[in-house]
């Protein structure tokens, strides 16, 4: 099937949760034309999933409402699993996940609210970098290499005045404060791709898979994103990570690429996104990356989230694929793309992503 191409990727901010226990697998985004605004478009459009698109999806779904008065969009960000699975079972329109989904579950289908033999459409319109964040008092910004984030997070390294941490950071007055690491207790595609960073850049202290479920017993655990800042913000030598948008007045870490330590920034987590391939084999129309995280080209930032916004390529109901595809375009839009980053810290898609966006959101219907 041809592809065509689509815009700019802009991200919404939690408009509000919902009770996905009331949507029935057929009535997932299911769209209502009684209120007639002079808008295109009316209904109602349910979507769920990363939590870490929260503040996007907030600022996406205002703004969207703003111009079309007759539509209301509900994201509800339990998590990127959860919101597959929500996606799956048809009971939302749209899933936000931060790990797209793989070639078995690509290949197994049964994506209920999409038409017979239709595939699904994964857009990368949300980037920005995880920050390791860490409550230590008096120190804002820690270097660290891959091996002693590794250590840490594992339970290998349980003192801030660790040795591995003092080689690293010269000057800094550590204390001796036993390490709290915290990540998260659902199952998450920011854990994910944390532990696929951990995996990839220091496989000799961190020898598990990546994971979207944490897959040992350390640390403490807490549910989505604003529960592991909460804990890392109410703790003594807590660390953990997070989307960047999240980090606030939390101390956070430099990682080691190359001879450099990289600050988080929108711009490097753009540029570690382009230096990676698409994954082979999927079709035009879904964009999910292969991330390269043992790059050590200047000024990437490695820990970093693409979260995908997930459709039908083809819907059940007709109306309700317009609206999601018309959604779609406006998050993928320039001014989509400027207004997750003004509020969310994002970075926008570049111009060669942007087409290859634009051509996948062309064939939904």
């Amino acid at each position: 099937m041809n592809s065509t191409r689509f815009g700019r990727a802009a991200v919404i901010a939690i408009a509000g949760t919902i009770l996905l226990s009331s949507c029935a697998s057929n009535e997932g985004g299911t769209t209502d034309t009684e209120t007639d605004t002079g808008s295109e478009f009316t209904g109602t459009l349910v979507g769920a999933g990363s939590s870490a698109v929260g503040a996007a999806q907030q600022t996406w779904i205002a703004e969207y409402q703003m111009a079309n008065e007759g539509v209301t969009i509900n994201y509800d960000p339990s998590g990127s699993g959860a919101g597959r699975e929500t996606f799956l079972a048809g009971g939302s329109g749209f899933a936000g996940t931060d790990r797209a989904f793989n070639d078995e579950e690509v290949a197994a289908g049964g994506f209920a609210s999409c038409a017979p033999d239709s595939g699904i459409v994964q857009l990368p319109l949300y980037v920005s970098p995880i920050a390791v964040i860490f409550n230590l008092d008096g120190i804002d910004s820690l270097n660290l290499d891959p091996a002693t984030i590794a250590g840490i997070f594992s339970g290998e390294i349980a003192s801030w005045d660790a040795p591995e941490i003092a080689a690293l950071n010269e000057g800094a007055e550590l204390p001796s404060t036993t390490i709290t690491a915290v990540h998260r207790s659902d199952d998450s595609g920011t854990t994910e791709n944390f532990t696929d960073y951990l995996a990839a850049t220091a496989p000799d202290v961190w020898t598990y898979e990546a994971d979207g479920v944490w897959p040992i017993e350390s640390g403490e655990a807490a549910q989505g994103t604003s529960g592991v800042v909460d804990a890392v913000t109410n703790g003594t030598g807590t660390i953990g990570y997070a989307d960047a948008s999240r980090a606030g007045d939390l101390g956070t870490v430099a990682v080691q690429v190359g001879d450099e330590f990289v600050e988080y920034s929108p711009e490097a987590a753009a540029a570690i996104v382009d230096a990676s391939p698409f994954i082979e084999g999927r079709p035009d129309f879904d964009l999910s990356i292969n991330l390269d995280r043992t790059s050590d080209a200047a000024g990437v930032y490695p820990i970093v989230l693409v979260a995908y916004l997930v459709g039908c390529e083809t819907y059940l109901d007709s109306e309700q694929g317009a609206l999601v595809k018309d959604y779609f375009t406006y998050m993928a839009s320039s001014e989509g793309q400027a207004v997750a980053a003004a509020d969310a810290g994002s970075a926008p898609i570049s111009d060669t992503l942007f087409e290859k966006v634009t051509a996948a959101i062309d064939i939904m219907s």
